[in-house]
C-alpha cells in the first residue's frame, strides 16, 4: 500500500512540474525527492534519464539578493536554462546549476555540483564537477565488477549478494 501511495505522490509531483513548464522526455525515472526549483519551465530533460534522490536544479542566481538594497536593483534577477540530454544518470544529491547543458550518454556522480556544460559520453564527479573519464572507459571499468541481478526479486538478489 505504501508503494502505491509513493507512486501517486511521484506522479503528482511530476504532473505539477510539467504543468509549470518542465519538459520531460519518455522512459525517465524521476525520484520523488528531486527538486525542480522555482523555475521548472527553464528545465528540459531528454529521454531515458534517471534523476535519483536529492537531485536539485538551480535555475537562478540567488546571490543577486545582496544588490537589492539599491533602488535601481531592487528587482534584479539572473536566470539560466538547464538542458539534460538523452540516456543520462544523475546521482544522489547532485546539483545542476543555471546555464548548464549535460550531453547524451552521461553519468553525473553523487554529490557533484555541475557548474559547466558536460560533453556527451562523459562521467563527471566532484565540486565543481569535472570530467574523469569517458562513458566507454566507465563501462569497461564497471563491466569487470558487474553482476546480473537487476531483474531478480529482493530475496533472490539478497541471497545472491550475501553468498558472493
Amino acid at each position: 500500500m505504501i508503494g502505491i501511495f509513493k507512486r501517486f505522490l511521484l506522479k503528482k509531483h511530476i504532473k505539477t512540474a510539467k504543468k509549470n513548464g518542465l519538459v520531460i522526455g519518455k522512459d525517465c525515472y524521476i525520484h520523488s525527492r528531486v527538486d525542480f526549483g522555482s523555475e521548472p519551465y527553464l528545465i528540459k530533460i531528454g529521454d531515458h534519464v534517471r534523476l535519483t534522490a536529492g537531485v536539485r536544479f538551480i535555475t537562478h542566481d540567488g546571490g543577486v539578493w545582496v544588490f537589492r538594497h539599491n533602488e535601481e536593483d531592487k528587482d534584479i534577477d539572473v536566470f539560466g536554462k538547464i538542458t539534460i540530454g538523452n540516456n543520462v544518470h544523475i546521482g544522489v544529491n547532485a546539483i545542476i546549476m543555471p546555464n548548464v547543458t549535460i550531453g547524451d550518454n552521461c553519468v553525473v556522480g553523487c554529490g557533484a555540483v555541475v557548474t559547466k556544460d558536460v560533453p556527451s559520453n562523459s562521467v563527471v564527479v566532484g565540486v565543481p564537477a569535472r570530467v574523469i573519464e569517458t562513458i566507454d572507459e566507465y563501462y569497461k571499468k564497471v563491466k569487470t565488477k558487474s553482476v546480473n541481478t537487476h531483474s531478480l526479486s529482493f530475496d533472490k538478489k539478497r541471497e545472491f549478494l550475501t553468498k558472493k
